[in-house]
Order: structure tokens, then C-alpha cells, then sequence
């Protein structure tokens, strides 16, 4: 039997890898993925929540390039690199974007950076503020591949640590709604009757509330906040899993092989998780890779919304909402760069879940 199971995984790991773009989209969610989890490592501005402002060189294109003067602070911050990597810099220093500069005996006198013609105010520092009076380590020039937002901070690094809401979501969505729709519609499919009623009428109730009002509703209840939005998406996506699980046991549960388990006095628990959920997973599977999708969607609303990832948080929705209003001045990048990464995360999940469903049909 685990001989034949396993030929059946092998066969449609093979199905899989022959998907162009199953295969395509697994690597690229891997990709998003990594960068997730190491946003700051491969975030230009590794300030927490990427979070750096410099008003002077707000809305700028991709590509542009200025020169960074860093002045270093007199605080000191400890941070362990545990907290830096996952979490961010703590960043004290001031850095402000100069557009020339020269050292004239001990006093560095710089002209700030500013736009549209304008002439920067010119000012100067002791050159006894850099630490062994080596100023030219603290004036480097800094390229924006994405250019910035309207608050001047660097927009590439936005969307990388605005990545770890919108993917990590997804997990944390699909694994609530698997728990709470896999144990509801085995309940419901097994047993039947009565049973099966009160939690059809449950599932009938919550599908007809319309999802991003449940969302609101529930986010409100338990308050703005970047968990809070976890736990709500979670909450209003089980339903779907439940009726899939449910609609997949009553088709099985009269099968040969439950009979056979019952006939050996096996419980309904064994039967259920050790016989029925393992042979209906197929379905769960594909339907959790649209759920990903779906809590994606879901999140970038209510960011947009204002209820999602609150400030300073990086958010993709967030950044559309923040920007939208840039497409008709000139500037749409602001919010087609956020766009498009929301799109490709969901059409990535929305391929591989085509990919698995195809590689999980026994049929073909």
C-alpha cells in the first residue's frame, strides 16, 4: 500500500514538472518568500520598516541618484544582530541628500539638495562629529532602483519588507481556515443528520455575509493591527474549505475501504483522519493555493482601506492607497510598482494551483 502511495506521489510530482508554469510560479513564490523572511538583508535602507525620510527628494523616478551625507548620532543603540536581520536597524544617525560639499580646515560645508530649481540652504558641521575625522566614509552616493515615495524613502525597500505582510498572510490565513473548515466539514460530511444541519446553517450564515465586511467587522472588534488582520482573514476563509471537505467525505465515507476500517473497529477519528482526510487532500490542496491568493486580495483591501498594517509599517496596499492619486499626476509608478507585485503574488498562487490540481487529477 506505501508502495503504491508512494508511485502515486512520484507520478504526480512528475505531472507537476512538466508545468511550465506551475513550476515557474513555485519558484518565484519561493523567491518572494525568501525575501520576506530577509527583507533587510536585501533592502537598501535596512532602517526598521524601511523607514527613512528625506522630504527633500520626495517622489522621485526610478533610477535616481543623489548624494548621501550620513551624520553620525552620539546615541547609542544596542541591538542584537538577531533583531537587525528580522527587524530592522535601529537607526539614530541623520542623513541628509547634498547636492556638493567641500572640507575647509575642520568645518565640512554642504549645500542641501533640492528640486525644481530651487537652491539648497548651505550649512556646515565640525568635522570632529565623524568618528576619526573621516568624512568622506560618510558621504557616499545613493541610487534609488525604484525611485521614492512622496515622503522621500526608498521605494524598492518598501515593497521588499512590504512583501513579508502580504505573503506571510497568506500562511497564517490558510492555516486558520484548514483547521477550522477540515475539522467542521469532516464533522458535518461524516456523521450527517442533525449534525451536518447546524453546521450547514453555520457555513450558510457566514457565506452570505459579504467577506470584506466580516473582515471589517472582525478587525474592528479586535482592533487595528497587523495580527489582528491575520486572524480575521483567517477567520471569514474557512467556509470554503469546510464545504469542499465536507461535499468530498460523503462522496468517500461509503467506499470499501472506510467499510473494511469500521468492520476492523477502528474509531471515527482513526477513520476520519487516518483513512477519509488523507484520500481527499487533493481538492484541500488547491483550493488552500486560491486561498492564498484570496487572503493576498483581501489584506491589500483593507491596507487601502486603512484597517490593515498601520503606519509605519510597509504594506503594498498601503503604498497604493498612499499613491493612487500620483497615476493622474504624472507619477503612476508610485502605485503600479506595489500593483504589480500584488498581481504577479496572485497569479503565481492562482498557476500553481491549476499546476496541482492537474498533477492530483488520477483521472488523467
Amino acid at each position: 500500500m506505501s508502495h503504491k502511495s508512494n508511485s502515486l506521489k512520484q507520478l504526480a510530482l512528475q505531472k507537476f514538472k512538466k508545468n511550465f508554469w506551475g513550476v515557474f510560479s513555485f519558484y518565484y513564490i519561493v523567491l518572494v518568500g525568501l525575501i520576506s523572511v530577509f527583507a533587510y538583508v536585501f533592502a537598501p535602507d535596512n532602517s526598521q520598516y524601511a523607514n527613512q525620510m528625506h522630504l527633500a527628494i520626495h517622489s522621485k523616478k526610478p533610477g535616481f541618484k543623489v548624494m548621501m551625507l550620513t551624520v553620525p548620532s552620539q546615541l547609542e543603540t544596542k541591538q542584537s544582530v538577531f533583531d537587525k536581520l528580522f527587524f530592522g536597524k535601529k537607526n539614530t544617525d541623520t542623513e541628509v541628500p547634498i547636492k556638493e560639499y567641500k572640507v575647509k580646515e575642520k568645518v565640512l560645508a554642504y549645500k542641501e539638495y533640492a528640486s525644481d530649481g530651487l537652491e539648497g540652504a548651505e550649512k556646515s558641521i565640525n568635522i570632529n562629529t565623524f568618528p576619526n575625522n573621516l568624512v568622506q566614509d560618510f558621504i557616499k552616493e545613493k541610487t534609488f532602483l525604484f525611485g521614492t515615495d512622496k515622503y522621500g524613502r526608498d521605494l524598492l525597500s518598501r515593497v521588499f519588507v512590504g512583501a513579508r505582510i502580504s505573503f506571510f498572510i497568506g500562511f497564517v490565513a490558510v492555516f486558520i481556515s484548514l483547521i477550522i473548515g477540515v475539522f467542521m466539514g469532516s464533522v458535518a460530511g461524516y456523521f450527517g443528520g442533525k449534525v451536518d444541519a447546524v453546521i450547514m446553517w453555520v457555513i450558510n450564515v457566514t457565506w452570505s455575509i459579504p467577506t470584506l465586511l466580516l473582515v471589517i467587522a472582525i478587525t474592528l472588534a479586535l482592533g487595528k493591527g497587523f495580527w489582528q488582520v491575520f486572524i480575521a482573514v483567517g477567520l471569514t476563509m474557512w467556509v470554503e474549505v469546510a464545504r469542499v471537505v465536507r461535499g468530498q467525505i460523503i462522496s468517500v465515507k461509503e467506499m470499501q475501504y472506510v467499510t473494511a476500517a469500521r468492520a476492523l473497529g477502528f474509531n471515527d477519528f482513526r477513520i476520519i483522519t487516518k483513512h477519509i482526510l488523507p484520500n481527499i487532500m487533493a481538492p484541500v490542496i488547491v483550493i488552500s493555493a486560491a486561498n492564498f491568493a484570496g487572503a493576498i486580495l483581501i489584506e491589500s483591501g483593507l491596507s487601502f482601506l486603512g484597517i490593515g498594517a498601520q503606519p509605519p509599517m510597509a504594506s503594498w496596499g498601503a503604498m497604493i492607497k498612499d499613491h493612487y492619486n500620483y497615476i493622474i499626476l504624472g507619477k503612476p509608478y508610485l502605485a503600479i510598482i506595489p500593483g504589480l507585485c500584488i498581481m504577479s503574488l496572485v497569479m503565481a498562487f492562482m498557476l500553481i494551483g491549476n499546476a496541482l490540481r492537474d498533477a492530483l487529477d488520477v483521472k488523467n
